[in-house]
């Protein structure tokens, strides 16, 4: 076996496959070298980026995602004019998983560099070379080198019929079919005997193509985030209502329309029109930041990640709790509101549109700050924000229409609605707290960003502890504020919420404890990150797990330990890959299976490592683009799409200590009852048959 691996380890670097549709490819690239002046020119690669997917910006910070890399170069002397351009729909936005901020381009992405020959008289061949890495919101693939070729002479460029490729030393192999038995790479232009012996080598001596069970497929799931924050909107909008602003306002209106006309059901025609326009008004607040992205596509992520902005938020929330508390009110300008409710004067649809709108601006001091907490933490955690947002103020809109559509069809229902009383100031105060305790998401999100790291993780959540005891103190009566009754009456709910902000506070104590796990996964993405913490060490490994980064490693103490291996195909620069470890390994269920029932080779496809310059291969991927495999990562990088068709991350691969595929592979960051079933349906087909 010793043999066979040494001898596999250095072949299967000659072997590739047909790519199918399980090999992503979703950057095409296109290279050019335009003249620009006399004797200078200016290399174009041009990269063309499918929907949802991305690439890295050549300015990364260290231990984060993988920067891009383009350069130019020639066999012949060139002078480089000046530093690489990259123009493009740019996102910069702050990574809860890598705990830095990160720069990517989606839809379309071009780098540019001007040089000049040292000798314009000679014809000159010029390279470009790209390494990049492409993402999703589930997945990364494997990082990837690809080489460019265009010739000039005197002041013209070759067209692609014109080039000529010079011949080197270099052995470029192109893919070749070899019906079901494999496929095969023939070297098209040998220039070493030694490796002209390696043509028509395949890789079939391993038995990775088919599995022995179809069981623990995993099937992905379509993103359904617009109905969420439709549903936290909508839940917004429902305790918006119980404010004092509004809830007093719901029997006024609703008996306006009821009883104020003699027609009942027009009466009751016009209440709906009236709870359309309240919805209508909503979803028109989001007009401006539809617009806004139009002009400026990346600005939610500069908003979200820039540290004087956040500290604004900061401010802001801070302002909203206190007004929350009573101390002030936030209005709006008196005269917005005049102006509105003058204009209801016109009767019809626009009079009912204008005192729709007139509820909107009069109840602003109760639902600006809802609606700011709801609104931030699109901004704060979300791609596609104006659309997001759309749907939130959507569902506040639609919380409110439904409310007094149904309440004018059932008129008899107001008498079963609570009276106003006291309860409403509690809610706002309810809410103040709440209010409070997002302030700090802010906060830590600037800390993070500017690296400064004074707002830890422990430190964090005893915060968030002095908020709640703060909130549970108040429920039971201990402590008042301002419009507070003097001796305030303390109901049963209030009671039940106190509870509820003890068991809260229980919660919250055990992420204060050290752990090799992490804790409080409830609010994963609000706290720090796991290394924004005081008791974390980088060479504690993953929750305290050792994989092997070798897969013939692995298989080798599997076969000593008869377990199966797990192959984790990952990458350092994998944000989905730290997501997987963070929120699914740790969890109880699943990582006593990680460290009990299988070997784990976590082989990583970025590593930068380079190979032995005699194992360092191009292959010919057409159209003018080469392919490297020159490092380590590219080694496994190869080895995952040659044995699995497969090449993004996280990807894992449950394999007998005799290297058979037990169950379908899966890939990128799932929920935990999936990855589960994966896991547990391989382990127990190979307990049950070993």
């Amino acid at each position: 076996m010793k043999d066979f691996k040494i001898v596999f380890s250095t072949l299967f670097l000659f072997i590739i496959t047909l790519f199918n549709a399980q090999i992503k490819n979703p950057v095409k690239f296109k290279f050019d070298v335009n003249p620009v002046g006399k004797d200078e020119y200016e290399a174009v690669l041009t990269g063309t980026i499918e929907d949802k997917w991305h690439i890295y910006s050549q300015d990364l910070p260290p231990d984060s995602g993988i920067p891009t890399e383009f350069k130019i170069t020639s066999k012949q002397r060139i002078q480089l004019i000046g530093k690489v351009q990259e123009i493009g729909k740019k996102h910069d936005e702050f990574s809860e998983a890598f705990g830095a901020q990160i720069v990517y381009y989606s839809n379309k992405v071009v780098f540019k560099q001007k040089f000049k020959p040292k000798d314009a008289t000679k014809p000159a061949t010029i390279t470009a070379e790209i390494m990049y890495q492409t993402c999703n919101d589930r997945v990364c693939l494997a990082p990837n080198t690809l080489e460019f070729e265009k010739q000039i002479e005197g002041n013209k460029v070759a067209t692609a019929s014109e080039e000529k490729v010079e011949k080197t030393k270099d052995t470029v192999y192109e893919v070749a079919p070899m019906g079901k038995v494999g496929t095969v790479l023939k070297p098209t232009n040998i220039e070493t005997p030694a490796v002209a012996k390696q043509d028509g080598l395949k890789i079939n001596s391993l038995d990775f193509k088919n599995p022995l069970t179809n069981c623990g497929t995993v099937q992905e799931k379509p993103n359904d985030d617009n109905w969420l924050v439709l549903g936290l909107g909508f839940l917004g909008g429902l305790i918006a209502l119980l404010t004092p602003c509004v809830f007093p306002m719901i029997p006024l209106t609703v008996s306006f329309f009821t009883k104020g006309n003699k027609d009942k059901a027009k009466g009751k025609r016009d209440a709906f029109i009236y709870g359309f326009f309240i919805l209508l008004i909503f979803v028109l607040l989001s007009i401006p930041f539809h617009i806004i992205d139009g002009i400026s596509g990346n600005i939610f992520n500069q908003i979200s990640t820039n540290i004087w902005l956040n500290l604004f938020f900061f401010a802001i929330f801070l302002f909203f709790a206190v007004s929350f508390f009573g101390y002030y009110e936030i209005t709006l300008p008196s005269w917005i509101a005049n102006k509105s409710s003058k204009a209801e004067e016109a009767g019809g649809l626009i009079g009912i549109f204008f005192m729709a709108l007139t509820l909107v601006i009069v109840s602003f001091s109760c639902t600006g700050p809802i609606l700011g907490s709801l609104l931030g933490g699109v901004v704060a955690g979300a791609t596609n924000v104006p659309t997001l947002l759309t749907f939130a103020l959507a569902g506040f809109g639609l919380a409110w229409a439904l409310v007094f559509g149904l309440l004018a069809l059932f008129p008899q229902a107001l008498q079963s609605l609570p009276k106003s009383g006291g309860w409403m100031n509690t809610v706002k105060v309810v809410l103040g707290f709440i209010e409070l305790a997002l302030a700090l998401k802010f906060l830590s999100k600037a800390d993070l960003v500017s690296k400064t790291f004074l707002l830890k993780r422990e430190l964090f959540i005893a915060l968030w502890i002095i908020i709640a005891i703060g909130l549970v103190v108040y429920l039971f009566g201990k402590i008042r504020f301002p419009h507070d009754d003097k001796k305030p009456k303390i109901s049963l709910a209030r009671r039940i919420l106190g509870v509820f902000g003890i068991v809260f506070v229980v919660y919250l104590i055990q992420g204060l404890i050290p752990s090799e796990k992490p804790k409080l996964q409830l609010l994963s993405g609000i706290l720090p990150p796991l290394n924004v913490s005081y008791f974390h060490k980088e060479e504690d490994g993953i929750l305290g797990l050792k994989p092997y980064h070798n897969y013939f490693e692995a298989i080798e103490v599997a076969k000593k330990e008869n377990k199966p291996v797990l192959i984790d195909f990952t990458g350092y620069g994998c944000e989905n890959c730290r997501k997987m470890e963070e929120f699914v390994w740790s969890q109880d269920d699943v990582l006593p299976i990680l460290q009990n029932d299988v070997i784990i080779a976590s082989v990583y496809v970025d590593d930068k490592e380079e190979l032995p310059e005699n194992e360092q291969i191009k292959i010919d991927m057409g159209e003018g683009q080469m392919k490297k495999v020159k490092t380590i990562g590219d080694k496994w990088s190869l080895f995952q799409q040659v044995n699995f068709n497969n090449n993004s991350q996280p990807h894992y691969v449950l394999v007998t200590p005799d290297q058979k595929v037990i169950n379908s592979p899966v890939s990128g960051y799932m929920p935990k009852e999936d990855f589960k079933k994966f896991l547990k349906c391989g382990i127990d087909y190979f307990k049950n048959n070993n």
